[in-house]
């Protein structure tokens, strides 16, 4: 059994700034590709960061710059560090990792429950 636990949303005012945590537990081998993704009321969840177990990241489009995904292999936890935040961030963030349980066995996909991010004045 593996749980993903976040935290760290809350409300912040436009060109603010706040960091997302969010922690891994449970019976984990080996942890592969992390990633964090919104999804804001009426539309669907995309993609905003993704790390690699070796620390290689891509960013979605409007967030270049502004955000920093980051990892602590040793703590099994991935960050999303978010700065200049705008109103059009605001969204239930999820975590999101590949998790293998067991040597040599598949990865299989894992979501936390999500933390709301709410930029508004």
């Amino acid at each position: 059994q593996v749980q993903l636990v976040e935290s760290g949303g809350g409300l912040v005012q436009p060109g603010g700034s706040l960091r997302l945590s969010c922690a891994a537990f449970g019976r984990i081998f080996s942890i592969y590709d992390m990633a964090w993704y919104r999804q804001a009321p009426g539309k669907q969840r995309d993609l905003v960061a993704a790390i690699t177990s070796g620390g290689n990241t891509n960013y979605e489009d409007s967030v270049k710059g502004r955000f920093t995904i980051s990892r602590d292999n040793a703590k099994n936890t991935v960050y999303l560090q978010m700065n200049s935040l705008k109103p059009d961030d605001s969204a239930v963030y999820y975590c999101n990792a590949q998790i293998a349980t067991l040597p040599h066995a598949y990865a299989m996909n894992y979501w936390g429950q999500g933390t709301q991010v709410t930029v508004s004045s």
